[in-house]
């Protein structure tokens, strides 16, 4: 497979750049899988589309304010780092490993001459960092001189909310919030599960009358949905790993869902990877860990059955991941429709809801 396949012609003005005033005013596209066929809906129509015990599986995964500009300590040259992960055996920002050097952490930098090992950084008086390793690419590895306490406040103060580089505005205090699930709970992201970004209280309600279950799993979405596919050859590129964790009651749920003929509709891409990562003929396991699985066209799924997504960048791993679920002409077809009815597109866009199953 070429790259190129996955591409997809999308007018500018299409990119959401702010959220709708209501999350579950989103447009909806709903697409049979089977089929191909599509019908235009809104977010608000989701449950009238589900059916009693289906399960729906969401990341609980909340977006920290991992963007940090600052300057170069010996120069006062700018410099801004990406938060990618702490560097240790720990998975989120709530289990960050502390000791009397500091917290080490990967990150993605940018300056304006080269950041070298052994330059520090500074971001504010309470923030400091040095960088002990530059991987290439744009990847470093830094460590804050600060304690546990004090280098979670000191983020949660000078950080900023990372928005997609597609989005050309600084975020407001409005993004705080909208670029959050209404369930996001465990720290850890640097962008938001955006399929999740639609459901709202009052939705939930409607599919609990439904019948309708639900259950998480975390996944720490990292830079690499950000990052384009630049190998010509699509199975040359790889994929950034991040963390995930699958409670037991999730799996079980899961697992009693199948056994009981109900559907299991994943909310997000981040989800299906979580799932499809660690399933086997038995069912999807518990645990955590990492995962860098990269799902393209010829990908045998094992555990979902539908999927609600956000529309993804041109020939990005998320629309070959929709496109091994979909089938990639249902897919470019799907799109082109989205594009033809004016849908918006990318992170504060609108959805689309695959249905699966028999």
């Amino acid at each position: 497979m070429h790259t190129d396949d996955f591409d997809y012609h999308l007018p500018p003005e299409l990119i959401a750049q702010a959220p709708l005033e209501r999350r579950d005013a989103s447009r909806l596209l709903h697409v049979r899988r089977d089929t191909g066929a599509w019908t235009h809906r809104h977010f608000v129509d989701l449950p009238s589309l589900l059916r009693p015990n289906d399960l729906l599986v969401l990341n609980d995964s909340r977006v920290i304010p991992a963007r940090l500009l600052g300057r170069k300590v010996e120069t006062g040259g700018q410099v801004e780092l990406l938060l990618v992960r702490p560097a240790g055996d720990v998975s989120t920002v709530s289990a960050l490993a502390s000791s009397a050097e500091g917290t080490a952490w990967s990150c993605l930098g940018q300056a304006s001459k080269p950041i070298r090992p052994g330059a520090k950084l500074a971001f504010d008086d309470a923030l400091t960092a040095e960088v002990l390793e530059a991987k290439g690419g744009g990847e470093y590895v830094v460590r804050f001189t600060s304690s546990l306490a004090t280098l979670e406040a000191a983020i949660a103060r000078a950080g900023r909310l990372p928005l997609p580089p597609y989005i050309h505005r600084a975020p407001d205090a409005a993004d705080s919030e909208r670029y959050q699930t209404v369930y996001a709970a465990t720290p850890g992201s640097v962008a938001a599960p955006t399929a999740g970004l639609h459901f709202t209280p009052e939705v939930f309600a409607a599919l609990d009358a439904r019948g309708v279950q639900r259950a998480f799993v975390t996944l720490d979405v990292g830079p690499g949905t950000f990052l384009p596919v630049r190998e010509g050859d699509v199975s040359s590129h790889k994929m950034h790993s991040e963390r995930y964790a699958v409670p037991e009651a999730t799996a079980r749920r899961i697992r009693e869902t199948k056994a009981a003929g109900g559907r299991v509709i994943a909310v997000g891409t981040t989800v299906v990877r979580t799932l499809e990562s660690f399933a086997d003929e038995a069912g999807v396991k518990s645990g955590s860990g990492e995962t860098a699985l990269f799902i393209t066209p010829g990908f045998g799924f094992r555990v979902i059955d539908g999927l609600i997504t956000n529309f993804h960048l041109p020939k990005s791993t998320l629309v070959m991941l929709v496109s091994a679920f979909l089938g990639r002409e249902r897919t470019l077809a799907a799109y082109a429709e989205a594009v033809r009815e004016k849908y918006r597109f990318f992170s504060y866009g609108d959805s689309m809801f695959i249905e699966g199953g028999a």
